[in-house]
């Protein structure tokens, strides 16, 4: 079945039909009226998989699908169409460009976390970039997958965007420690810039902790097992996993559990050895470990001896503070977010993605259209001015070859300058090579060069 839709979707491909721009909008619009028609389903197909409010669903992935889409729809003509770029002297003359263009069948695999906006926003940048799109939602979130399946088709061209479901098998600063708090603990910490654990010097780790405490409270009650905000972890399997990282630990806040229905309480340890096993692997749930470090020097270390994180939160009192910058620039991350977390996701005209074991490729808006899209080199030259092609053909001599060496070294030139125009009249009146070459050199430099040139034309 899966290599009978995907075959299915290189015909389509090979057609032609997903390349003119006319079609990608129609398609980008036609998503665009799903998500809009269909909230509803998809905010109660969450509360399904992940027992997610139905006020978060919009916050949490529609919103930001929106906005994609929107986004592509305003600037698809800009991203599609050929972008100049500079030239060197012996194709001054010449049309050079880059034409982005489709790669073809491309594979997005989603994920149970935020099944809705990890499938479609890369499906947006597909569609844009004038791709076929096999589309395979996680088996884990099972009624968005089953719903995924059944909307998409109706919406989109079923040919070149086929849905396909299965399992494994199928596809192989403390003020603002509220914000702290919203980044770890929404979507039951199963999302992949939540922040995995805090580092603090010792004399403010209780503060951390209390600050925290108080929080979770104002969110969720004094009970959210009974708050409505407050999701279920995706499975079994992953409860599991995730109560296996608690062994050995006291929580300070938190640690009650329930199985029945995979509830795991925001939970806050501290005093978390480095190397311990909670520190080796991805949380992805709601436990959020404190390390002390004995100042930033020892964050810095702490976070470079690990494998590059997906997204590096920095709080601050002063944004401008050289230990936001020392943070910056010693450390390698995916995003960085400085007194918040998770925002950078949102904005559109950030590139996100990860960088090392974190992920490879990047997208949002235009990242995602290049990321899916083919940069294809183009020199269109004319027939005409055979003269300035003299000088790289046989018979060489030393004469020559200086010119070519010259032309070859020259800087770039950006034509939207008056350089063009100088060089075709400086053609035009049939003056040699040599000082055509230079008079362009001399004004891609900045230089004015112009009473020189003539008079010396003149004399």
């Amino acid at each position: 079945m899966e290599r009978q839709l995907l075959q299915q979707a290189k015909e389509a491909f090979i057609s032609g039909r997903a390349r003119p721009l006319e079609f990608r909008l129609q398609q980008l619009h036609a998503l665009q009226r799903m998500i809009m028609e269909k909230e509803t389903e998809i905010s109660t197909a969450l509360k399904q998989d992940i027992s997610r409010s139905q006020y978060d669903t919009p916050l949490l992935e529609l919103i930001s699908i929106e906005n994609e889409i929107k986004l592509a729809i305003e600037k698809l003509a800009q991203w599609a169409a050929p972008r100049p770029v500079e030239k060197n002297l012996f194709t001054i003359s010449d049309e050079v460009y880059i034409q982005p263009e489709p790669l073809g069948v491309v594979l997005i695999i989603g994920a149970w976390n935020y099944p809705w906006a990890l499938t479609l926003i890369p499906l947006v940048g597909a569609i844009a970039a004038g791709n076929a799109a096999v589309v395979k939602p996680s088996e884990l979130s099972k009624c968005s997958s089953l719903l995924l399946h059944a909307l998409l088709p109706c919406y989109l061209d079923k040919d070149l965007y086929p849905v396909v479901t299965g399992g494994v098998s199928e596809t192989q600063q403390l003020l603002r420690l509220r914000r702290v708090t919203w980044g770890k603990f929404v979507n039951c910490g199963q999302t992949c810039i939540a922040p995995d654990y805090i580092l603090c010097e010792p004399c403010i780790q209780g503060q951390v902790v209390e600050f925290i405490r108080e929080t979770l409270l104002e969110f969720y009650g004094a009970d959210p097992k009974c708050s409505p905000d407050y999701g279920r972890i995706i499975t079994q399997q992953h409860f599991n996993r995730i109560m296996g990282l608690m062994e050995g630990y006291t929580p300070v806040v938190g640690g009650q559990s329930d199985s029945s229905q995979c509830y795991i309480a925001p939970t806050v340890l501290k005093d978390v050895p480095p190397h311990s096993r909670l520190m080796q692997e991805e949380i992805f749930g709601p436990l959020l470990p404190i390390v002390t470090v004995s100042d930033i020097e020892d964050a810095i270390n702490f976070i470079n001896e690990r494998e590059k994180p997906l997204a590096l939160y920095i709080f601050c009192s002063d944004q401008k503070t050289k230990a936001i910058k020392r943070m910056i620039e010693e450390t390698t991350s995916g995003g960085v977010t400085v007194n918040d977390v998770m925002m950078h996701y949102t904005v559109s005209s950030l590139p996100f993605g990860g960088v090392g074991q974190s992920g490879m490729g990047r997208y949002h808006g235009k990242h995602t259209f290049d990321q899916l899209s083919h940069q294809r080199a183009c020199l269109i030259r004319s027939l005409k001015m055979e003269r300035v092609n003299l000088a790289r053909y046989p018979p060489q001599d030393r004469r020559r070859a200086r010119r070519v060496r010259m032309a070859l070294r020259s800087p770039l030139i950006d034509t939207s300058k008056r350089t063009l125009i100088w060089a075709a009249v400086a053609t035009i009146l049939g003056i040699g090579l040599f000082i055509t070459l230079l008079v362009i050199l001399l004004i891609a430099a900045g230089l004015n060069c112009t009473c020189w040139y003539w008079r010396g034309f003149y004399n």
